[in-house]
């Protein structure tokens, strides 16, 4: 069999997320004979599955779990005839909930030679060094998406073409870390210029630190929360109590930065321990903090099936709240049963929700059992020259400073609302400011586990469903309206004791 033609899929049992002793259905014994040894599957007549249809288990999630599988595509159809109960999902992916920006386009061949090229040099403003690995895009037709991009090189160079254009629309500096962003307009195009970045200033309060203060380090004490998401880099500012890599060939152990620096920052927005000044400090920096790697080194998206192995362990290692500042474009029953099941153990799953600018709720966060996270910003919370003043957008709040991020989306999923545009966070390389969903769910997470932290009757009740309606309620139940309405703020943000 050619192997273009095989694919890979998730096998589900009939219903939830693992199979039962007490399912006797010829699907259930062929989904447990998969896995050949499980104590369910033990004592069965096996239809001998992985022979039957040239099936090739890849990866279980525990004994009788959910399984990735590569078949010919050709035998799909013929299991689901010959076991109609069993659940067959395709495999999707998912991606970090960041802001993500437009690519700007050529608008026709590259310049022959450097003579018809701008170049762009970035440098501290500070110190006036060059700052390398600073993403420049310059946009010469904003509205058609016309322009060049480049990374600025060892000398904090880039040389962009801009096919004779006499004026930069929009122009962007977005550096890797420890400097705020840059954008300016109607920028009249030379053979040179020079942007200077000013240094991220750790005692500055943006939109994070307006709504929740400097919290004490003991905030949140008693409750664990687990980081599904790239792993979480060793940084001062962070304490990080274990988690796991659940991806497959990966070392388990493996639980820092996969190459992303998206878990690290939402690790220091929910955890933070670092002083003002030199470092941030996150809403529960009390909190016991998990990692759960579910991105393969160097990659830049992840598979359903990873993020729900991911949740499974947090649950199995006793987390309370299980961060996923993750989204995908479809909906997968495989995470849907995941947070389910989740949640029949008493623990709640908090997810973001998307940044395609007031579409709809991005799965997971659209499943109906998680907590659905849009973003919000506020006015003067990051200077007036950086890229994140394009986040400024309708509708308004109560008070006009706050307003709903423009890339935040929206629905009648969404719970809660977080600070989520120019949020100063833990990098592996030191600390930045990034706007996203990603961030305004770490918020509400830190926020939650706040909550929990102070009710002990909650934290003390058996891990059912009821613990994790009980921790549901106390947090929509602990909200202040922003102004912003229903389907864009849910019930709005959590109010916290200062």
């Amino acid at each position: 069999m050619s192997a273009a033609q095989m694919t890979e899929v998730i096998l589900l049992p009939r219903q939830g997320f693992r199979a039962t002793a007490e399912d006797t259905s010829i699907s259930t014994v062929f989904f447990c004979n998969l896995g050949g040894d499980g104590p369910i599957s033990q004592g069965r007549a096996a239809p001998r599955p992985q022979r039957e249809f040239n099936m090739e288990v890849l990866d279980s999630i525990g004994e009788n779990g959910a399984k990735l599988c590569r078949l010919h595509a050709s035998h799909v159809g013929s299991i689901r005839a010959k076991y109609p109960g069993l659940r067959i999902v395709p495999v999707s992916y998912c991606v970090p909930a960041l802001k993500v920006r437009t690519a700007a386009r050529r608008r026709g061949a590259a310049a022959s030679s450097r003579s018809g090229q701008t170049v762009i040099r970035v440098v501290s403003a500070a110190d006036g060094r060059p700052l390398p690995r600073a993403f420049v895009q310059a946009f010469t037709d904003f509205d058609e998406s016309i322009g060049d991009e480049r990374t600025t090189n060892s000398r904090g160079e880039v040389h962009l073409s801009l096919d004779g254009a006499r004026k930069i629309e929009r122009l962007y500096v977005d550096p890797m870390a420890n400097y705020w962003s840059f954008e300016a307009e109607d920028v009249p195009v030379r053979k040179a210029h020079e942007i200077q970045l000013e240094p991220l200033d750790l005692e500055y309060r943006d939109c994070l630190r307006f709504f929740y203060g400097e919290a004490e380090l003991n905030a949140g004490e008693g409750v664990t929360v687990g980081i599904v998401d790239s792993g979480i880099a060793d940084h001062p500012d962070l304490r990080i109590e274990g988690g796991a890599n659940v991806v497959r060939g990966e070392d388990h152990n493996a639980i820092g930065d996969s190459g992303l620096g998206h878990g690290t920052h939402v690790a220091g927005i929910v955890a933070g321990r670092g002083s003002r000044g030199t470092g941030v400090r996150g809403v529960a920096p009390g909190v016991s903090l998990r990692s759960y790697r579910v991105f393969r080194k160097g990659r830049s998206n992840t598979s359903v099936f990873n993020i729900a192995k991911g949740i499974d362990r947090a649950v199995e290692d006793g987390c309370d709240l299980i961060n996923v500042s993750l989204v995908g474009k479809r909906h997968s029953a495989l995470t849907a049963e995941a947070i389910a099941d989740a949640r029949s153990k008493g623990t709640v799953v908090i997810a973001a929700a998307g940044n395609d600018g007031r579409e709809a709720v991005s799965f997971p966060a659209a499943e109906s059992v998680a907590i659905a996270v849009s973003a919000m910003g506020r006015k003067r919370t990051f200077p007036k020259s950086s890229m994140h003043r394009d986040e400024i957008a309708r509708p308004f709040g109560d008070d006009p400073n706050n307003f709903l991020a423009g890339f935040s989306n929206v629905g009648i999923e969404v719970d809660l609302i977080g600070p989520g545009v120019a949020i100063i966070s833990t990098l592996p390389q030191g600390h930045a400011a990034w706007d996203g969903t990603s961030m305004a769910c770490p918020a509400v997470t830190g926020a939650i586990a706040r909550l929990l932290s102070q009710n002990h009757r909650i934290l003390s009740m058996p891990r059912t469903d009821a613990r994790a309606d009980a921790i549901t309620e106390l947090a929509l139940s602990s909200t202040i309206r922003m102004g912003f309405g229903a389907n864009n703020e849910g019930l709005g943000r959590i109010k916290l004791r200062r």
